[in-house]
């Protein structure tokens, strides 16, 4: 039992596959935590848009403008 308990500690074999899943782990933290932040920018970035869209349009005169 003590030669594969040694053996299992000395092996480096998917090392490279945890740390890539750490990596990915901490990203995703970040990403959940910053949320609230990127939704909020992303809303009040799209509200001005469509504000500055919305004034663009002139309604027509009342009464078609004729003679």
């Amino acid at each position: 039992m003590r030669p594969l308990i040694g053996r299992l500690l000395r092996d480096e074999g998917g090392q490279d596959l945890i740390e890539y899943a750490l990596v990915t782990a901490g990203i995703g933290i970040a990403g959940i935590a910053l949320w609230p932040t990127i939704e909020n920018s992303i809303r009040v970035t799209y509200q001005n848009f469509d504000t500055g869209t919305q004034n663009l349009w002139v309604p027509p005169p009342p009464g078609g403008g004729g003679s």
